[in-house]
């Protein structure tokens, strides 16, 4: 499919399903500028957790794909299609690469929603959109990065340069398919890096048809490759791999670990992992707008139906407004029910797949187990229509030894817990393994910026949630990771410094 799938787009159920009912689905891989099958002739079948209906048979890549994509990739660096292109000229590729993932916008989105569930209004109005973006900020950055000359001896030279790395490998998560590959492949390929992606098996679709418009941009064959698979084969495979020089990771922090070993075990290869978070929102008395507070904090846990690295899944409120907050979190939820995904007034979507929702579901359990407070939710859904469907759950009464305030659920399960001083609530939010993201609500800047500066939290937001652009870094401390998304600081990742020394007769 070369062109947009509509000129318009669709304002309606109806609509949005007649699209998807003329959708056409590419399973395969993409390796070396063309679409084939796994190399075993493996597939496994891509099924939507909207109704359980199956969408695409996908390749299933193993350690022959990834041997072959490897060569591929190596091959076109060193041959400096790409790698010793102007970076003026690789920044026009990505802006054309850019403008076709807005033409496509329709297509994309519908991918993200019937691959993972989530509503076709964030897909298109929200994954889209920063899709494009990251690929336009990072193409637009990549020739205003400059090298750096070294306080010499005047009769010396000293220059410092930002050399591409080789080829990088990057696997990423099944709950921001498009956004997380950006992040990673924008600046990998802007810096004249050759890339191997490694979708989520979960929701592969959408990366697969990314490969494409890429080399409708112009990218050249080799430079990006779509490896779809399973972690443990051609993920593990790639991680091992000797001839892959950087290795970039969004998921959990589990994983992380164990690529950190299969790099030590092969070749030292660069790692840099965005792994897990359990995100404190701290609210305090004297927070300038309490509903508006709610409003955000039922956002922060319900949005992308609560599968989201950075959800603000520990509610931290003090104990004086603490009843009164509760209530308001209640009705603020009331606008994140479960619906049909491809209903566009649709803002909590379906859970990606049985697994995922089998863990939910225990978890509420859990916290039932463990003596929280069930005050909103906890039931799965609209089972009829197939789909795998769970309200937004709040717990109160909870504390940091309880299991779902200290390990990560990934879903929309809310758990409070009461504070009565600034030190308290301090201690409170950095008494966790992960340091992802925080944020803190009140009108006193000294309290914000103390309460900030001791939060041990790669982000942290003062009254709002989950804020920032492509300007800012994006990564965690602690057990959720050492990478660094967005911003001029990610090239870091993907280059290599060289210091060149001429001296003068």
């Amino acid at each position: 499919m070369n062109q947009p799938v509509s000129s318009s787009t669709p304002t309606s159920q109806a609509e949005w399903q007649a699209l998807a009912t003329n959708l056409t689905l590419e399973g395969r891989a993409y390796l070396n500028g063309a679409y084939q099958w796994a190399a075993n002739g493996e597939t496994f079948t891509s099924v939507s957790p909207i109704d359980g209906r199956e969408l695409a048979s996908i390749a299933s890549c193993d350690q022959s794909d990834a041997d072959q994509a490897v060569r591929a990739a190596r091959a076109a660096f060193e041959a400096g299609i790409w790698s010793q292109l102007a970076p003026a000229k690789r920044k026009a590729v990505l802006l054309r690469f850019a403008e076709l993932i807005e033409a496509h916008g329709d297509e994309l989105a519908l991918l993200e929603t019937l691959d993972m569930g989530k509503p076709i209004n964030h897909a298109r109005n929200v994954d889209v959109p920063a899709t494009a973006r990251a690929i336009r900020w990072t193409a637009e950055a990549i020739d205003k990065v400059y090298g750096e000359l070294a306080p010499t001896p005047h009769n010396q030279i000293g220059m410092i340069s930002r050399e591409p790395m080789g080829v990088v490998a990057a696997i990423v998560p099944w709950n921001f398919p498009m956004i997380m590959a950006a992040w990673k492949i924008a600046p990998a390929l802007a810096t004249g890096n050759s890339v191997i992606l490694k979708p989520s098996e979960k929701s592969p679709l959408s990366a697969i048809r990314l490969a494409a418009l890429a080399g409708e941009a112009g990218v050249p064959a080799g430079v990006f490759n779509v490896l779809p698979g399973y972690g443990h084969t051609v993920g593990k495979a790639l991680a091992l791999h000797m001839d892959v020089d950087c290795l970039v990771f969004t998921g959990s922090t589990n994983v992380a670990k164990q690529l950190m070993i299969y790099a030590g075990q092969s070749n030292m290869k660069r790692v840099w992992l965005e792994a897990g978070g359990k995100s404190p929102n701290i609210v305090f008395a004297d927070a300038p707008d309490l509903k508006k507070a709610a409003a955000e904090a039922a956002s922060a846990i319900a949005f992308n139906q609560g599968e989201v690295c950075t959800a603000g899944s520990r509610l931290l409120v003090e104990n004086s407004i603490r009843a009164e907050f509760v209530r308001l979190i209640c009705e603020a939820l009331k606008t994140w029910r479960p619906g049909h995904p491809l209903d566009p007034a649709t803002t909590c979507g379906a859970i990606v797949d049985q697994a995922q929702l089998d863990r939910i579901i225990d978890y509420i359990g859990i916290g039932q187990s463990e003596g929280a407070r069930l005050v909103e939710g906890g039931q799965r859904i609209l089972e009829n229509t197939g789909g795998l469907f769970v309200q937004p759950t709040v717990f109160d009464g909870v504390n940091n030894q309880m299991r779902i305030a200290s390990e990560e659920i990934f879903g929309p399960v809310l758990s409070v817990i009461g504070f009565d001083t600034a030190d308290e609530a301090v201690a409170i939010a950095n008494d966790s393994i992960y340091g992802l993201a925080a944020a803190v609500w009140t009108s006193s800047i000294n309290t914000a910026h103390k309460v900030a500066k001791a939060l041990r939290a790669g982000s942290v937001w003062i009254n709002h949630y989950d804020g920032g652009d492509m300007t800012a870094p994006f990564g965690g401390f602690k057990q959720s990771g050492n990478g660094r998304d967005k911003s001029v600081h990610a090239f870091d990742k993907y280059t290599e410094l060289k210091a060149t020394w001429l001296v003068l007769e």
